[in-house]
């Protein structure tokens, strides 16, 4: 084989133990399991928004931005369900570029896998210890779901990943909500393929193991707009979208079906400013039909302590290095608009 096995990385078990959840965390964990698990079997009004940086590219930054956002949970919660994206891993369409937390440590040092994992860990670990939160993360490597299975709050299969059978089969042995994004191209059948895998039973190999999953029935839709061939942005969020998904999910045999709507990614463009335009359109499309207010459970945003965004090593704290994120005062004014509405 044309590559060097550099070093053993440790066993999801082994890092658990480096790193442990303690009884209170874990109550605190259950308790937001709940919470969230109540809004997608439509047990609960609330609206859920998954809402951070494109990338957690530094743990302080990004830190700090999640206790504002605990600052603000506090005020909506009888609203407004909030979980924290902390996305340590950064899928590249090319494969070139900043790859994420668990590639690098250091945004500006070498690759390290022992230290990323670790340091995955221990972030997601702290946003608990010291807000509440239970986080988001998506789920770019199906093997490593189990070093942060027992912290994260929900889990997001990307648009290139959710055609990959591994990612859906996995999927199926999650407990929390899993989304599933619609790919690159638009295609809504392979989404819906996706949620149907993902919520019933399978029998498969999982980390050199024989596995039996239960099928996980929180499994549902993400839309995050497409690229169609001549590599133009498409939008569906619109409410002819919305009801496409609705008659979709009336077509088959699904549990809690839901939708997530991506404000970012080919929804916006990638013009980081359209997010609060497009979750305010949505939000008229729940009210002006009570089936769609039903099925969309809310938003995922990418948001950040600044505007925009800026390149690896461009030192502007709180400013994204992947994809533009709208930033902290724009985000909170949003937050409060939106639990209005709700």
């Amino acid at each position: 084989m044309n590559m060097e096995f550099k070093r053993k990385l440790p066993i999801p078990k082994e890092t658990k133990e480096m790193f442990p959840l303690t009884p209170e965390l874990a109550a605190i964990k259950a308790a937001r399991d709940e919470e969230i698990k109540a809004v997608f079997e439509s047990r609960s009004d609330k609206l859920v928004l998954v809402i951070g940086p494109c990338s957690a590219d530094r743990e302080d930054s990004v830190l700090d931005y999640i206790h504002r956002l605990a600052k603000v949970q506090e005020k909506v919660k009888e609203k407004i369900v909030i979980i924290p994206r902390i996305y340590t891993g950064k899928p590249r369409t090319t494969g070139q570029g900043y790859m994420g937390l668990l590639h690098q440590p250091d945004p500006n040092g070498e690759p390290d896998l022992f230290e990323g994992i670790c340091a995955v860990r221990k972030f997601h670990l702290r946003a608990l210890e010291e807000t509440g939160f239970t986080c988001a993360d998506e789920m770019l490597y199906p093997e490593n779901h189990r070093y942060l299975s027992d912290l994260l709050g929900y889990v997001a299969v990307g648009a290139r990943s959710v055609e990959d059978q591994h990612h859906r089969l996995t999927a199926s042995g999650i407990d929390v909500p899993v989304g599933m994004k619609n790919p690159t191209g638009g295609d809504l059948s392979v989404m819906m393929n996706s949620i149907t895998a993902a919520q019933v039973p399978h029998n498969f190999v999982y980390r050199g193991w024989e596995v039996q999953s239960e099928g996980n029935p929180l499994a549902h839709a993400i839309l995050r707009g497409y690229v169609d061939k001549h590599g133009n942005s498409h939008p569906n969020y619109h409410y002819e979208d919305l009801q496409r998904v609705l008659n979709l999910y009336n077509e088959g045999n699904f549990a809690n079906p839901a939708v997530i709507v991506d404000c970012n990614h080919s929804n916006s463009g990638k013009q980081w400013f359209e997010q609060i335009r497009i979750a305010h359109e949505v939000m008229y499309s729940r009210k002006y039909n009570s089936d769609i207010a039903k099925m969309v459970k809310g938003f995922m945003i990418e948001s950040y302590i600044e505007d925009g965004c800026q390149k690896t090593g461009g030192g502007i704290y709180g400013k994204s290095i992947t994809d533009p994120c709208l930033g902290w005062e724009k985000t909170e004014s949003l937050i409060y608009d939106l639990a209005d509405k709700v």
